[in-house]
């Protein structure tokens, strides 16, 4: 499946709309009146939504509007305090420890701080994403097949990496790392991968390649991704689909293309001008 992705080759998508969307109506993931109470805080306030096999959904809102919340419900790094999760036919929310990990393996995950392990090499780390497959003994002992190697040697060579496959990860830059990141996730063979905020601590130019990574693994490889971004340039470019989520609540839910200066005032309480490029 990975083959599909072309080694190597330069990432140059300047427009979504050069990736055609390819249709598939399967639900993958379904959201029922979801809610996560802190104390006496509501972070995320009965949300519901349905995701369809492929599609590219960035989520958008200010700083603590409940963005990272929602995202780290879906796998259940934090758990919900009501509603349903369900993914690949089955309530998240209802599974014990065996079978949550079962259906972890099938969701990546990648972070904005890389949570990588930084003493260990690129290849160790991209191995780890194998570990949801394996028995606790095996997982602690590291032990990995042939064939998971030559897939993480695989997926390293395509993201760009293959240089740096036994250097440390403490010695690779942000978007490095970054890369890393990706690569670990997709050795899950996932059905969807989240990203919480996957740029915000890149520059401009690491930003874009890891962007247009993303879009090439749902496009190619018919991945669903959902990535929370606080750029909204960044959203409208490479999504097929936004949410925007104000106050623990989606207050927009539609295509870059009715993503109105006024909609983004509403999920944002402030103009436009410092939040869009032209």
């Amino acid at each position: 499946m990975i083959q599909t992705l072309i080694k190597n080759e330069p990432v140059i998508a300047e427009k979504k709309a050069s990736y055609p969307k390819k249709k598939n109506n399967k639900i993958i993931l379904e959201i029922k009146n979801l809610k996560k109470n802190y104390k006496d805080v509501c972070a995320v306030k009965n949300i519901s939504l349905t995701v369809t096999q492929g599609e590219f959904i960035s989520i958008i809102g200010p700083s603590g509007s409940g963005k990272t919340t929602l995202i780290r419900c879906v796998n259940r790094l934090i758990d919900a305090t009501e509603g349903e999760i369900i993914f690949d036919h089955k309530n998240l929310l209802h599974l014990n420890n065996k079978e949550l990990r079962q259906a972890r393996a099938k969701i990546g995950m990648i972070f904005q701080h890389y949570n990588l392990v930084y003493r260990l090499s690129v290849i160790e780390n991209v191995l780890h994403g194998r570990l949801g497959y394996k028995s606790s003994l095996r997982g602690l002992f590291g032990v990995y097949s042939d064939a998971e190697k030559e897939k993480a040697v695989e997926i390293i060579d395509m993201l760009g990496l293959n240089e740096m496959i036994y250097k440390r990860c403490d010695q690779l830059s942000g978007g490095q790392k970054q890369r890393v990141g990706i690569a670990r996730a997709l050795i899950q063979d996932p059905k969807i991968i989240l990203c919480d905020e996957p740029i915000s601590s890149l520059d401009p130019s690491s930003a874009k390649i890891i962007m247009d990574y993303l879009v090439r693994v749902q496009h190619d490889l018919g991945i669903t991704i959902i990535v929370n971004l606080h750029q909204v340039d960044v959203a409208m470019k490479y999504a097929d689909r936004i949410l925007g989520i104000r106050e623990g609540e989606i207050v927009f839910d539609g295509s870059p293309s009715e993503l109105s200066k006024e909609k983004i005032n509403e999920i944002y309480g402030t103009e436009t001008g410092e939040l869009i490029l032209d």
